[in-house]
């Protein structure tokens, strides 16, 4: 099934393209009754953008540019006639990466009667999940950070999470790795990410991974460095710390020539484009770094089409990078959003609606950024540690000349990874 509904009655379908024309007039206020077309108003459509935007501080994440690209893809859709006639309106708020500022921004949403809050980050799934649920709004498209994401009846990821990347990982590492290090946080969140390497190692037949925690706020990660190469000599290290990442491999880079030989290793989110420019390009110390990512590297053309929107409606936004992995997520949410509504073919869309075509299987093709979308009960992963990923495809990149590129082309299927890490051990990343 695809979640498409049909209407009783025969409707021109040429509305949609004098809707199109009729852009620059009628879009302030939605696109009006035509003249033969009584009372078939479409209705606008609102839904909401969240994300830490000003935060600051050493454990702290800062992803203004989700709702700046929200903001772009509206200003974009509406000066084309609106999704499927309907005006966008894009609702944005500061999380504050906090729990109040998530729960804060979810009470918004449902004060405002949304139809789904679209292409967001946070990290606090239990604030912000529950009043979303209790409202009936759909959550597509999140980032990916909390656990909540992968588990609510009314979330509909993308991605797969930081569980699909260390899945991923894991298998990127064993084709060149003997031995692997693994650095990562030492929270309930990180307890998981192990299990999900050494599934990836163990379907090579490599040894498990040292498992070396570490502190997500530390400014200095001297002594988790060194214990990483000591237990992986001559093999690899991969850091997954989301935001100090980047401080683990300045403290690893001081170690000096015994590090020699070693091969370094993360997943996007902890290191990205932004990350690598940021640090020297072509002179970074992300240079040869083996890095698992959800969607194709970003100098892919697939992601042209992205571009040519923050180029032609973001007015020179400097918090819209399209390489950035948070962009690119909101660039594909909004592209389900999309579908969704274009699949209702309804007048009014209401919060319910979507969720009742997501859940009957509406498909979402994005252009090969992801393998084509469908959230039916036949399309989940079904476990029980992660029971709502549908994308569990990642990708194999590689920093060359200071850009990441495909190290490895196509997706990597991560399904019998995902389904064979001890569920004990496994929990959700975020």
């Amino acid at each position: 099934m695809t979640g498409r509904r049909h209407p009783s009655s025969p409707r021109p379908r040429h509305r949609r393209l004098l809707c199109a024309a009729a852009a620059g007039v009628s879009l302030l206020t939605g696109c009006g009754v035509l003249p033969g077309d009584p009372g078939d108003s479409r209705e606008p459509l609102t839904v909401m953008t969240w994300a830490p935007e000003g935060t600051a501080g050493p454990a702290t994440v800062n992803m203004a540019g989700m709702p700046a690209m929200a903001d772009a893809y509206a200003r974009w859709i509406n000066r084309r006639g609106g999704i499927d006639g309907h005006e966008l309106r894009v609702i944005t708020c500061d999380e504050g990466d906090t729990s109040l500022g998530a729960a804060n921004c979810a009470r918004q949403a449902v004060d405002h009667r949304v139809v789904a809050v679209v292409g967001s980050y946070s990290g606090h799934g239990r604030a912000f999940m529950a009043p979303l649920e209790a409202a009936g709004i759909p959550y597509i498209g999140g980032y990916g950070a909390s656990g909540e994401e992968f588990t609510s009846y009314l979330s509909y990821p993308v991605n797969g999470g930081q569980s699909a990347l260390l899945a991923g990982n894991g298998k990127q590492l064993a084709r060149v790795c003997e031995r692997v290090s693994l650095v990562r946080p030492d929270t309930v969140g990180g307890d998981g990410l192990a299990a999900l390497l050494n599934t990836g190692l163990a379907e090579a037949h490599r040894p498990a991974s040292a498992d070396i925690k570490a502190p997500e706020d530390a400014t200095s990660y001297e002594e988790p460095a060194a214990t990483a190469l000591r237990r992986a000599p001559g093999g690899c290290v991969t850091a997954v710390l989301g935001e100090r990442t980047e401080t683990f491999f300045d403290s690893f880079r001081r170690l000096g020539p015994e590090r020699a030989g070693v091969r370094i290793s993360s997943v996007l989110g902890s290191v990205g484009q932004p990350l690598i420019d940021r640090t020297g390009g072509r002179d970074s110390p992300f240079e040869g770094a083996y890095l698992t990512g959800w969607y194709p590297e970003s100098g892919d053309p697939r992601w042209d089409a992205m571009r040519q929107v923050i180029q032609g409606y973001a007015f020179g936004d400097d918090r819209i990078d399209p390489d950035d992995t948070g962009v690119q997520t909101t660039w594909i949410a909004y592209t389900a959003l999309k579908a969704v509504v274009e699949a209702l073919d309804e007048p009014r869309i209401t919060a319910g609606r979507v969720a009742t075509a997501l859940n009957r299987g509406t498909e979402v093709d994005t252009g090969g950024l992801t393998p084509v979308l469908r959230w039916g009960f036949g399309d989940l992963l079904g476990s029980s540690a992660y029971p709502r990923i549908v994308n569990r495809h990642v990708t194999f990149q590689i920093v060359r000349d200071g850009r990441l590129v495909a190290q490895r082309k196509g997706f990597v299927d991560v399904t019998e990874t995902l389904s064979d890490a001890r569920l004990s051990d496994a929990r959700p990343a975020g």
